[in-house]
């Protein structure tokens, strides 16, 4: 296709069923944030086996994005896409039944391989099919108010179905949503590949992965053993070098998997930058948000969730009302109002104490959701826009990656620093041995279930200054949110200048 070609006669019809296997996706990511409980109390995990069961499906995801645009572009966008919700249904099902944390997280490494099937041909298509401008941001904004709000919507549907069946039923109820959008998809999408796309490359694949997963794993063992340590530095050097050995080998082949001189792009820059920072600080402070309701003000799983529907309303507005938000500010001034608005929504979160407190969650959550989205909205608009139609695939993989990695790298890196925070504030206390303590140290929930087996007196020193070091801990991630949303609002004023009227 050229960009002189007419749109798809039936690209509306197209955009819903893209839209539904997206949303299948994008709830698996935050859809354990307040399953987590039930789960540690099932299958026992530890604090750091947890924390891979959660993060393990956007990290896997991540780095794979770019070999499925790839093969999206060779193979086929459609074929991807089906064969990704496939994968997807398998994995949920193995997901549902897992006996144990570590087969837990084998499955989710399997969702995430699914997921990273189906993301990049999503924003693909709609990038063929949509060959208006306007239409396509509008399009645009759907997409990207399904993808945000089936994160923001994710906590509600796994509080429910903790409730009332088990935490299993978060991953089955995958498989018969599959089982319906696979016939839809290959009845209605249209084919499309690109025109000439570049050669596969294995090593390039298992250097982003290898690289990905070790900084990964580097940050969340560095949380507790320090990063230092001889068991941490490694995984970060060997992480941060594979990264590197990735970088120089796009840039010496005449046909890179991933055209990183797209980076050289300004505006395509700041835009990933963007995206990559607002997940980060996002998702994150979502999934210890949930933590904070049900382990320190001792909510249920579903009460929880609904704490969190001003979230999933604002930005499911945001996504559709970013359009005319867009046409009236320019791309430049949507972008950084919309961070900078983001980052005054979370300000108020710094107050948060051991008492409910719901008045200072629900403002900021209208004000994070709404300003969020529309910036997002359209850092997505730059990013699709900025590439020729040959180069879609990459475009759609690097802007879905930054979704994935600003999520699972949220969680990683504001995780390790809430954990340092709280393993410094816990300290000694009259009653309790040394081993009692540094069991309780592992992470809040542990704290917890050691202070149901001790007398109210001992006890209740031990609840106290745990969920004061949680606090404290999720205080100081908050603080960096802000910080990084804040870094990017200025970064976008300054550095997005217009260009030809599209800035």
């Amino acid at each position: 296709m050229t960009e002189q070609m007419p749109s798809h006669p039936r690209r509306w019809a197209i955009l819903w069923v893209i839209c539904a296997a997206l949303m299948v996706v994008v709830i698996d990511v935050t859809v354990l944030h307040v399953a987590a409980p039930a789960i540690s109390s099932d299958l026992d995990p530890t604090a750091l086996q947890l924390l891979w069961i959660i993060d393990v499906y956007p990290l896997i995801a991540a780095p794979l994005l770019i070999a499925s645009g790839v093969l999206g572009d060779r193979l086929g966008r459609r074929k991807m896409l089906v064969a990704g919700l496939i994968v997807f249904g398998v994995a949920s099902l193995a997901a549902t039944f897992a006996p144990t944390a570590e087969l837990l997280i084998a499955a989710r490494a399997l969702l995430g391989v699914g997921g990273a099937m189906i993301m990049p041909p999503t924003m693909s298509i709609i990038r063929d099919i949509f060959r208006d401008r306007e239409e396509r941001v509008r399009a645009v904004g759907i997409w990207s108010a399904v993808s945000a709000g089936g994160a923001a919507i994710g906590p509600l549907i796994g509080g429910f179905l903790v409730e009332h069946f088990w935490w299993g039923a978060v991953f089955l109820i995958n498989v018969p949503i599959v089982m319906v959008i696979v016939p839809v998809a290959l009845k209605l999408l249209p084919e499309s590949r690109a025109a000439a796309p570049p050669p596969w490359d294995s090593l390039s694949v298992i250097l982003t992965v290898a690289g990905i997963l070790g900084l990964a794993f580097g940050l969340k063992e560095g949380a507790r053993y320090g990063f230092i340590d001889p068991k941490v530095l490694p995984s970060l050097l060997a992480g941060a070098g594979c990264l590197f050995w990735f970088t120089m080998r796009q840039l010496g082949s005449p046909e890179p998997l991933l055209d990183v001189r797209l980076f050289t792009r300004r505006e395509f820059t700041v835009a990933v930058g963007c995206v990559f920072l607002s997940m980060f600080g996002l998702v994150g402070i979502e999934f210890f948000g949930a933590q904070y309701l049900q382990l320190v003000l001792g909510l249920g799983a579903l009460d929880a969730a609904i704490r969190l529907l001003p979230l999933m309303i604002s930005t499911l507005a945001g996504g559709l009302l970013a359009a005319k938000v867009l046409a009236r500010l320019g791309t430049r001034w949507t972008i950084s109002l919309g961070l900078a608005g983001t980052g005054l929504g979370l300000v108020p979160m710094l107050a948060l104490g051991l008492s409910d407190e719901y008045y200072l969650l629900w403002p900021s959550f209208l004000v994070i959701g709404f300003a969020l989205e529309v910036a997002l909205v359209a850092a997505n608009d730059v990013i699709i826009s900025s590439v020729p139609a040959d180069e879609a695939g990459q475009a759609a993989a690097i802007e879905e990656t930054a979704y994935e990695l600003g999520g699972g790298f949220g969680v990683a890196v504001l995780g390790s620093i809430l954990a340092i925070v709280y393993t410094a504030k816990v300290g000694p206390i009259e009653g309790i041995t040394a081993v009692g303590i540094a069991n309780a140290e592992e992470s809040l929930s542990r704290a917890l279930e050691i202070a149901e087996r001790m007398s109210v007196t001992v006890a209740q020193p031990l609840i106290e200054t745990a969920k004061l070091a949680f606090l404290s801990g999720y205080h100081t991630a908050i603080a960096v949110a802000i910080a990084l949303v804040g870094m990017s609002s200025v970064i976008a004023a300054v550095v997005l200048r217009p260009r030809d009227g599209t800035i």
